[in-house]
């Protein structure tokens, strides 16, 4: 397996230009801040920028735990690609985690300023240390279970290569251990929302009730609602779940994993207007 080190300051615009970098360079793998990235999915890792600290952060990058370390070592040996492009912030850093990962030294050195203006590079620096704003090189579709409760944004990038327009997504995270600090949801604020999207909904009632469980991954709700007489429950028990996850993640920045929807009571139409 042939390795390509992608170098350049924090701050710089790597995880920015990760994808343009390993597609001149034909790379199919992407090691970046503790992850192993294939296409535009993670296969493996645990990103650094779910560390509390920057001092996890920086070990979590260098896989200095060994299960971490190790499971990325297995899955580089399952793909077994040609190239993998591996991003640091120097050299050293590079040959570290090849060291560590029992990947042949680099075989070639791509430096941000090979790929990036000044300009560009500047813009990158004053989005991290103004915004706290960190990219990871994976769609946030994709990437959104590993980070519930943190703030993601997808970033659409477009390029041109010879005559085919290139469309990529990337992730913009802000880690808790950038200024801007942590933020946490209460359970009861949750609840709140879940119960106000349901009973949004033509055909729930009043009342009802909410319970929150919280995982490492998310959230899963379970709600008992009440429901109108004659509205067929199958179907309007789905839009109320979609409703209710949409609302829910949209607001909080929280992962849903799943809407349980029990049907405790039936109204009349009637008795719905005179509450």
């Amino acid at each position: 397996m042939e390795v390509i080190a992608f170098v350049g300051k924090s701050g710089t615009g790597k995880s920015h230009r990760a994808h343009l970098v390993a597609r001149q360079q034909g790379a199919e793998l992407i090691i970046d801040d503790g992850l192993l990235i294939h296409g535009n999915r993670v296969v493996a890792g645990y990103s650094a920028k779910r560390e509390e600290t920057r001092v996890g952060a920086i070990r979590r990058a260098l896989f200095q735990e060994p299960l971490h370390a190790e499971e990325v070592r297995e899955k580089l040996k399952e793909i077994a690609a040609e190239k993998v492009l591996v991003i640091g912030t120097s050299e050293k850093m590079v040959r570290s985690i090849c060291k560590t990962l029992e990947l042949p030294e680099p075989a070639k050195v791509v430096y941000i300023e090979d790929v990036s203006t000044p300009r560009e590079i500047e813009e990158a620096r004053k989005v991290r240390m103004v915004d706290g704003k960190h990219v990871i090189p994976v769609p946030t579709l994709e990437i959104k279970k590993y980070f519930s409760g943190y703030l993601l944004d997808p970033l659409k990038i477009f390029y041109r290569r010879g005559k085919q327009e290139i469309i990529t997504e990337k992730s913009v995270v802000r880690p808790t251990y950038s200024y801007l600090g942590r933020y946490t949801v209460a359970d009861t604020v949750i609840t709140q929302i879940a119960l106000h999207a349901a009973r949004s909904v033509e055909g729930i009632g009043v009342g009802g009730r909410a319970i929150v469980e919280n995982h490492g991954s998310g959230v899963t709700i379970s709600l008992e609602l009440s429901v109108e007489y004659g509205v067929p429950i199958p179907s309007l028990m789905e839009k109320v779940q979609q409703e209710v996850k949409e609302k829910v993640e949209y607001m909080t920045a929280l992962n849903v994993l799943r809407v349980d929807i029990k049907v405790k009571r039936l109204f009349f139409k009637k008795e719905k207007k005179e509450r």
